[in-house]
């Protein structure tokens, strides 16, 4: 059972007890701001390691004050999270280390625009680079052109209208997503699920790991310009899209995860079959590992090229394979288990080079582990094909006034959610942290001091989803 430490902090105070939690070894997962009819609720939240759980930091302050210490000076990781509730809620973050557009003085140098928009399935994004000659010395990156408002759309919704919400603002990790707001709302309203119910969960979510990570390795093969493999890895993606749609009904399973358990039932069969399907297609992406593997101009772009290293993977708080490729070994299957995962072994796949070469590395490692995590679920799952209820209807149901969090690995990393659900059955506040948001951070680092035309390759290696941010 996951330790969650609740503590109270008076507002002039909160800068140096975050610090204090931060240098303990905790990680900063998000920052959740609550707008009240006379105060502002502000909640920090810190993850450790299994023995130290999850810590929420809570602090008020009266309105009509605005002002508060931040904390981004000493910990980097909630820099995005300051600026975003200071653009949505008017609070004023205290000496927060704001970032203008330095422009580079020196002989030839040069502002290289790219995007917004771009060719193919890319969000929108605009970056300017700073270049003298063919080195990048400076990015300043651009994001949030589509902004959709989810958190604020979500507000007086059912909980059923708002995890269509979730699955829906960045869909190639839409289990992760709805899963994290499913165990959220499930911790909110005291609901259990059964432990088949929690099996098959993670059996669905390790199965989007496969294709999102796959997805990811077809681009960096395409970024390098090896039109084979990139072909080769386009049509395994394609497969694992086929097999999950035959699976589940839909290509990016939706309409799956409900508070509770799960919309339908998956036989021991069903997933059997899909397990025997998908050992084909991992039998085939080995062998383009093994080539990529022997491929001297393949391996030439990736090698030393993006490298973040562990000082700074850990500065700026970077989650999932992009943090473990530069040998941050924390992922929450492992340190803050939830669901299915606390009789699961696997390994946690790390490398220390931290550059895109160690980046594909975790990506194959990853899937390996994933297919092996599917096949000790199938073995270890309760019989039977009953499945918790779907939660009813608002009015049909009990509701109590309170908050719960929820959190995944999803395929890009660490991703929290929060909720505070009303007594009607309906969000009064909902905030999403989603692994991009942190992960951007990372590849402004990376893309640094390296060349221009690395700069595609990296942003590859990366996998980054802009719609997450933009949610």
């Amino acid at each position: 059972m996951n330790k969650i430490q609740h503590e109270q902090c008076p507002p002039t105070e909160i800068q140096k007890f975050c610090e204090k939690i931060h240098k303990s070894g905790c990680q900063f997962a998000s920052l959740i701001a609550e707008e009240m009819e006379a105060e502002w609720l502000l909640h920090y939240w810190f993850y450790g390691n299994e023995s130290q759980g999850q810590i929420l930091v809570h602090t008020a302050l009266q309105k009509p004050e605005h002002i508060i210490p931040s904390i981004s000076l000493s910990i980097h990781a909630a820099d995005w999270h300051e600026r975003e509730i200071e653009d949505l809620f008017g609070l004023v973050f205290e000496g927060h280390p704001k970032l203008g557009d330095f422009i580079v003085q020196a002989a030839g140098s040069f502002l290289m625009p790219i995007g917004p928009i771009y060719g193919g399935g890319f969000e929108s994004s605009h970056f300017l680079l700073e270049t003298v000659g063919e080195d990048v010395i400076h990015t300043i990156r651009r994001l949030f052109y589509k902004y959709r408002g989810v958190e604020k759309i979500a507000e007086n919704k059912r909980i059923d209208q708002v995890l269509q919400l979730s699955e829906r603002y960045a869909g190639t990790s839409a289990f992760a997503h709805s899963l994290a707001f499913c165990q959220a709302v499930e911790q909110a309203c005291l609901i259990k699920i059964s432990e088949r119910a929690a099996g098959l969960r993670i059996f669905l979510a390790e199965l989007e790991r496969i294709r999102h990570h796959i997805g990811t390795i077809e681009k960096i093969c395409e970024s390098t310009g090896l039109g084979i493999a990139g072909s080769q890895t386009s049509l395994l993606h394609e497969d694992c899209l086929r097999l999950t749609g035959e699976l589940t009904g839909h290509r990016y399973f939706f309409g799956l995860n409900t508070p509770g358990g799960l919309l339908r039932e998956f036989t021991d069969r069903e997933c059997a079959e899909s397990l025997k399907k998908l050992t084909i297609i991992l039998k085939q992406l080995l062998e383009i590992e093994t080539l990529l593997k022997r491929t001297s101009s393949f391996l030439d772009r990736l090698e030393e090229v993006g490298i973040v290293s562990l000082k700074n993977a850990e500065k700026v708080g970077l989650v999932g394979p992009a943090a473990r490729a530069s040998g941050v070994e924390r992922d929450l299957r492992a340190c803050q288990p939830y669901g299915f995962y606390d009789p699961i072994q696997f390994s946690i796949s790390c490398e220390s080079q931290g550059d895109g070469y160690a980046r594909l590395r975790i990506l194959f490692s990853e899937v390996r582990e994933s297919f092996r995590i599917m096949e000790q679920i199938l073995k270890m799952l309760p019989k039977g094909s009953e499945l918790p209820e779907k939660l009813g209807e608002p009015e049909n149901a009990e509701f109590k006034d309170g908050t719960g969090i929820g959190w995944v690995e999803a395929p890009l990393g660490a991703e929290f959610q929060w909720v505070r659900i009303s007594e009607k059955g309906t969000l009064a506040r909902y905030r999403i942290s989603p692994p991009s948001f942190a992960n951007w951070h990372g590849f402004d680092l990376a893309a640094e001091n390296f060349a221009f035309q690395d700069f595609p390759i990296i942003m590859a290696t990366f996998g980054l989803s802009v719609a997450e941010c933009d949610r």
